[in-house]
């Protein structure tokens, strides 16, 4: 929705010499892009149903929470629902070849019961929408949303599966789906490329996974293949369902993000099979130029992968 101006250069030298004003170009952006669509959703009248798919680390929970808020102000009821809230249990889970669950398929979510909640709050049903207890593996039974859509309230529904047909065609009713991922990669001025789009939302995921999930780099590196290959399989080929795509880069984000990345790569315990792979992103974020963390407003979408804990100074 907007040009930007992703060059290594670029990017260093506002750093240094405006890091206050590249974090908030950079925030406005993103900011705009919620802003548009929650003026667009305004527009249109009826129980309103926004899927959102995008892959890991692209921000989902953020930019859904950040929709929600918007559409709020413009007095629309919003609520927002996951679709891993929806997972049958760990052990119906289908197996993979190796004998491992795939939870990426989408045939790891209770369809019937996606369907049934969905079709219940257009009609204006109030419906217990479930819970999933990842710690055991299961519904929760005692926990639930409790929602009723008003006839002019919306619901944002995120997840890796919400543009593919075998979900979306399931719904009565009318849907804005949005796809939301890191959309540009980083080159310097001689075009190489610094970073590619994957590259960053890896890095997002190292850094919040270590802080927030106590995953080893090995542990992540490991997952991150059967991540990967699983939005090959079941989210890039519905991209193009998309009504509307959302870039969520911040381009100032290697600069905080190496912070706490660099020490993770450079630990000695890495595994020979990633040191390779460890090496090459290391040598990529040490290109950047530092901008401090406490810069990074506490609603920025870089906070998913942060934290909050870390007091913000005023841009």
């Amino acid at each position: 929705m907007s040009n930007i101006n992703n060059e290594l250069e670029y990017i260093n030298e506002t750093a240094s010499a405006a890091p206050c004003y590249l974090v908030e170009k950079c925030e406005a952006r993103y900011k705009n892009i919620i802003d548009e669509i929650a003026c667009r959703v305004c527009e249109d009248k009826g129980r309103e149903i926004v899927m959102l798919a995008g892959p890991s680390s692209s921000g989902k929970t953020t930019t859904a929470n950040k929709l929600a808020q918007a559409f709020r102000e413009h007095g629309v009821q919003t609520y927002v629902l996951s679709l891993d809230d929806f997972y049958i249990n760990r052990e119906d889970i289908p197996m993979l070849p190796d004998g491992t669950r795939d939870y990426e398929t989408v045939y790891a979510l209770d369809l019937d019961c996606f369907e049934k909640t969905v079709n219940a709050l257009l009609k204006g049903e109030t419906v217990k929408s479930p819970i999933f207890d990842f710690t055991t593996g299961k519904r929760s039974d005692t926990r639930f949303n409790e929602i009723t859509l008003g006839e002019t309230d919306a619901v944002i529904i995120e997840g890796l599966h919400a543009l593919n047909p075998v979900i979306t065609d399931k719904i009565d009713g009318k849907l804005m789906k949005i796809y939301i991922s890191v959309s540009s990669r980083i080159y310097d001025r001689k075009g190489k490329i610094i970073l590619n789009k994957r590259n960053i939302r890896f890095v997002r995921r190292l850094v919040r996974d270590y802080k927030f999930r106590d995953s080893t780099v090995d542990n992540t590196y490991k997952l991150w293949k059967n991540v990967t290959e699983g939005e090959d399989k079941y989210l890039f080929p519905y991209r193009s369902n998309a009504d509307i795509r959302i870039n969520t880069i911040h381009l100032y984000e290697p600069c905080v993000l190496k912070q706490q990345a660099l020490p993770l790569l450079e630990n000695s315990e890495i595994s020979d099979e990633y040191k390779s792979e460890a090496a090459k992103l290391r040598k990529s974020l040490e290109l950047f130029e530092d901008i401090d963390i406490s810069l990074v407003p506490q609603d920025s979408l870089l906070r998913e992968f942060l934290g909050t804990e870390t007091k913000t100074k005023k841009v």
